[in-house]
């Protein structure tokens, strides 16, 4: 027997943007993660006509953002951000997903800011020395753009503001 004891952490699921018709499964989908019922607040998303928004508030052991998005990730169409934040032992993170760009995943300060790893850089680094060499050409400006998921960031933004001032739940994970 373990005297180990979980990690508790919370966050926020955003559903920016998803069809009536997988509404239901969304939240099946964070079902299967926080083993209890979800009872989202789905609302129409100006930003996108015919599609719905929701927010739910998390609790449960740390890793959970990352379950939630993996279960998410799936969807066709289905615009969406799980955050995370810092727990004792554990990074903050933050994931965004769009239909075009895909999953971003970042880790997160606890002001906020999106931390850029070494290995990151390195490997930035490299691509630029290999451009350089060949005679390419290399837009530092944009790599960074892309390490801090800029991208990303401008794709959900029109969907963010339409969300202000919407309901969040707080949903506990089971066991």
């Amino acid at each position: 027997m373990s005297d180990v004891v979980p990690r508790t952490a919370r966050g926020v699921v955003f559903v920016h943007a998803c069809s009536k018709a997988l509404s239901a499964h969304v939240g099946w989908a964070l079902e299967r993660v926080l083993g209890r019922p979800v009872p989202l607040e789905f609302t129409a998303q100006p930003a996108l006509h015919g599609s719905l928004r929701a927010e739910a508030a998390w609790t449960g052991p740390a890793g959970t953002g990352a379950r939630i998005t993996s279960e998410l990730r799936g969807f066709p169409g289905l615009r969406f951000e799980v955050t995370e934040d810092a727990s004792p032992g554990t990074d903050g993170e933050r994931y965004s997903c769009t239909p075009d760009l895909g999953i971003f995943r970042a880790t997160v300060a606890t002001n906020g800011d999106i931390m850029v790893g070494e290995e990151q850089l390195r490997a930035m680094l490299a691509r630029s020395a290999a451009a350089s060499i060949l005679g390419d050409e290399f837009d530092m400006e944009r790599e960074l753009e892309l390490l801090m998921g800029r991208p990303w960031d401008d794709e959900l933004e029109p969907f963010r503001h339409a969300g202000d001032g919407a309901p969040v739940r707080w949903l506990n994970q089971v066991g």
